[in-house]
């Protein structure tokens, strides 16, 4: 081999390996998926809720009995609530239970197109209680924001 081929040769075979080593340490990101394509897995996690001006921590794993869907707590005015939902075809229903027992808010929401699975908006809507007389409490915009970490 000539001198100039050789080097060639040591040249592509330099390159090549660098732009191989570059391809394998960036790691694989996840694909961001479609407000549609949202499952109960893009739903676990820790949730940060602007709920009428108040600030609501939410915190969603998998529901131990109904496999699509998920069950959990939120921290709201110093209360912890009981909360269990899914996600279909880029809807959201939350429920949630001040006693455990009977359900006293619903959160119904679309899952916001383009942020990756990471915003939901919608509205929250308290239930009637029990013998309670008098008009029910108007429905409250919210916006669910995923934190990192999960």
């Amino acid at each position: 081999m000539t001198r100039i081929a050789t080097l060639l040769l040591i040249a592509a075979s330099a390159f090549s390996t660098g732009v191989w080593a570059q391809k394998t340490s960036q790691p694989e990101q996840a694909p961001c998926p479609a407000a549609t394509d949202m499952q109960q897995r893009h739903l676990l996690g820790h949730w940060q809720a602007e709920l009428g001006g108040q600030a609501v921590a939410l915190r969603l794993g998998p529901h131990p009995e109904l496999r699509e869907s998920v069950r959990g707590t939120l921290q709201r005015g110093g209360r912890t609530v009981q909360v269990v939902g899914d996600v279909d075809d880029g809807q959201l229903t939350l429920e949630e239970s001040e006693d455990g027992k009977r359900i006293s808010a619903t959160w119904l929401g679309e899952v916001a197109e383009g942020r990756c699975g990471k915003e939901i908006r919608g509205t929250w809507s308290p239930e009637a209680a029990p013998g309670a007389s008098g008009p029910v409490p108007a429905p409250v915009p919210f916006v669910l924001r995923k934190q990192s970490g999960w």
